[in-house]
């Protein structure tokens, strides 16, 4: 079983948040996970991670569309974090809008930080391939 020390999910969908934690759980051993409900409050605890001299997450499950600060300005300002170690940061959604596939692209080449792109609902042999962390 892969051991990850620190998980973050970021979706306002609870249902969604429901089953990707089953699914880790049965897949990695983790010390934290972390779920916030949009990309301001990931931030934020991202923030006060890193003032509190915490681990960041080693993996990020982000979703796209949700309230207050969505997942794109999320990225934005989490690529602009003085973050030196890799993070794998996981785009999950259900969009089907070719815009969100180029801004992936776009994101992927602006960073050091590992940046995927799947499809709702995720599977768990997707999972476990996402939480190989090298």
């Amino acid at each position: 079983m892969t051991k990850i020390n620190s998980i973050c999910i970021i979706d306002d969908d609870p249902i969604t948040v429901f089953g990707m934690r089953k699914m880790l759980d049965s897949l990695v051993s983790y010390d934290t996970i972390n779920t916030f409900e949009n990309g301001k409050l990931a931030i934020d605890g991202i923030k006060d991670m890193i003032f509190d001299g915490q681990q960041i997450p080693e993996v990020i499950f982000l979703d796209i569309n949700m309230p207050i600060m969505d997942g794109w300005q999320f990225l934005e300002e989490f690529i602009a974090l003085p973050i030196t170690n890799k993070v794998r940061i996981n785009i999950i959604t259900s969009s089907i809008d070719s815009t969100d596939e180029q801004n992936w692209k776009l994101y992927k080449g602006k960073t050091h930080h590992t940046v995927t792109y799947n499809h709702k609902p995720i599977r768990k042999q997707e999972i476990a391939e996402i939480t190989k962390v090298a």
